[in-house]
């Protein structure tokens, strides 16, 4: 059994709003065993996609290497913006070493809910993915429901936005699609998407997603 913990803390910039919460970076990131392009840093791999989104979105002139520059970009990015980084899971087993949600077992979550209570400005959390098993807003609900707590409804249609109250303050969440190659099947049965498709053969995956992403963030 692969041990497969998270290799970085949460991060979270001095009066942040907003809180990004995905699973685990890839198996490579844990072992310390990365590719010239990724970044050693939160959503740092080369084959992910949310920091090309946040760059398509603000024009950022990210650079993608292994190196200190790297890191400070999107640090700088973070802060600038007031959004924080605390992916819901520390650790997981598994058999298979990728980076499949579903492979992940005997899995340990985080207390995101008492990051809530340190940083009092936070009111929205970014789900990158949806309830299915093993996604972010499928762990968080389990994460609540410990707390005798639970998500509402807002709007039902993806991306779906629920609310939450903890400590006398109410939270919003949004479950973005996930910055991942392995949902753009997802993706491509939405309506929505295959109706911009229709009007522009070049809109792509990933041009949907900013489209997404973009009043969130």
């Amino acid at each position: 059994m692969f041990y497969h913990y998270h290799p970085f803390d949460p991060y979270f910039p001095l009066g942040a709003t907003k809180v990004i919460v995905g699973t685990l970076p890839p198996p490579r990131f844990t072992a310390g065993d990365l590719k010239p392009d990724d970044v050693n840093f939160c959503y740092g791999s080369r084959d992910g996609q949310l920091w090309p989104i946040l760059d398509t979105i603000f024009g950022l002139n990210l650079v993608y290497k292994n190196d200190a520059h790297a890191i400070d970009q999107r640090k700088s990015f973070l802060e600038k913006r007031g959004i924080a980084i605390c992916d819901i899971v520390h650790a997981a087993k598994r058999e298979k070493i990728d980076a499949s949600d579903l492979g992940m077992q005997d899995i340990e979550l985080r207390n995101v809910l008492s990051y809530l209570s340190k940083y009092p400005k936070i009111d929205t959390l970014l789900f990158t993915g949806g309830n299915s098993k093993n996604g972010p807003e499928y762990f968080f609900r389990k994460h609540l429901a410990a707390n005798n707590l639970k998500l509402e409804v807002v709007n039902s249609v993806v991306p779906r936005i629920h609310r939450f109250i903890f400590q006398d303050r109410t939270y919003r969440t949004v479950s973005l699609t996930a910055p991942s190659g392995a949902a753009n099947r997802a993706v491509g049965s939405l309506e929505t998407y295959k109706k911009l498709k229709a009007k522009d053969p070049k809109f792509n995956t990933i041009d949907f997603r900013v489209l997404q992403y973009t009043p969130f963030f």
